[in-house]
């Protein structure tokens, strides 16, 4: 088997494998082990090993720990407390832009902003979270253990995807552009975390996204794979609502996963990056998984539904027009000061 069709097999089995278990074993927010498989497991490298597994869940905890010690400060100096989570986005953002710590980076941002918040509501809310994240980073990486002995990585071959994020030249710019897309965001979560915590994830996502493209493609890159991918998880809830249990649950993710693996791999000719079919993927998870407790609980699944994929329309929406406002805001400084290109990177 080739081995681009390899990479399109373990990852969509590996998302679909993750969904499955976690849903069967009804750990909290269960949508989370299928996002983390995205997360993990997208880069075509083999699993990680068990002391790094142990690592990973380690720096998990610490960062979601930091987040946990910000709460009492939310309560007592909100200003002050912002302030420092604004600061501890902003280092986060620039480990993954400047740094190419994708991961260490994710899980700093998650937990400054959604530990937070969980905080403000009650400490058990946020220990829950702290397991959920725990239990889905496990399921995912476990579930990579199990799949990749069946589409094992070809090593004479050094075709994957780089990373877009090692290219990137202004580091601190961008991630200072990535923390102004992630705090209104998290500022309207703090009003009500549970109703707002996926769109912390999007936010998240967005802000690293807005790393990899500029002002001109923003638009299409960043509403693009938003739009693209609640079209997907409409037909998903359709197609699921067919015949709804959990075995038709992770075949749809499966073939979906396929496709978008597909996509995601360039086997599947398109124009767009992976970076934009890897949100596509996170949209529709973030979209799908909310609806599927909304329906265990009884709410509105479809209000609730319009509710969010409004809101992640909205904060696209407003990353585009601060990508697009801050570049013309700097070229019209590099005009204005008769700057070049290499001083105004360099901060001059």
């Amino acid at each position: 088997m080739p081995v681009q069709a390899r990479r399109v097999f373990r990852l969509s089995f590996t998302v679909a494998l993750s969904l499955a278990a976690a849903y069967a074993l009804q750990v909290p927010l269960p949508f989370l082990a299928p996002l983390f498989a995205v997360m993990l497991t997208a880069a075509p490298n083999p699993p990680l090993g068990p002391r790094q597994l142990a690592g990973l869940i380690v720096i998990v905890l610490l960062t979601m720990g930091i987040g946990l010690l910000l709460t009492p400060m939310l309560d007592k100096y909100p200003v002050s407390a912002v302030l420092l989570v604004s600061l501890g986005v902003y280092f986060s953002m620039y480990l993954v832009v400047g740094k190419d710590k994708l991961l260490l980076g994710t899980f700093l941002a998650i937990g400054m902003t959604l530990m937070t918040a969980a905080g403000v509501v009650s400490l058990a809310l946020a220990t829950t979270v702290i397991k959920a994240l725990a239990m889905g980073i496990g399921l995912a990486i476990i579930c990579h253990w199990l799949v990749y002995p069946w589409f094992p990585e070809d090593n004479s071959h050094d075709d994957a995807p780089a990373s877009a994020f090692g290219t990137v030249r202004d580091s601190k710019w961008i991630a200072v552009r990535a923390t102004l897309i992630v705090m209104p965001a998290y500022l309207l979560t703090l009003t009500n975390p549970m109703m707002y915590l996926p769109l912390i994830m999007k936010s998240i996502a967005l802000g690293q996204q807005s790393s990899v493209v500029d002002a001109r493609n923003a638009g299409r890159a960043l509403l693009g794979s938003t739009l693209t991918g609640g079209m997907l998880a409409i037909l998903f809830w359709v197609l699921l609502d067919l015949v709804t249990n959990l075995w038709m649950f992770a075949l749809w993710m499966l073939l979906f996963g396929v496709y978008l693996a597909g996509k995601l791999y360039h086997v599947f000719p398109g124009r767009h990056s992976e970076a934009y079919w890897k949100d596509v993927w996170v949209t529709i998870l973030l979209l799908l998984g909310p609806a599927v407790e909304d329906s265990a609980s009884g709410d509105d699944v479809y209000a609730a539904f319009f509710v969010r994929i409004s809101l992640f329309i909205v904060v696209t929406l407003y990353a585009w027009f601060m990508i697009a406002g801050l570049e013309h805001l700097r070229e019209r400084k590099r005009v204005s000061h008769g700057l070049s290109d290499r001083q105004l990177e360099q901060g001059i």
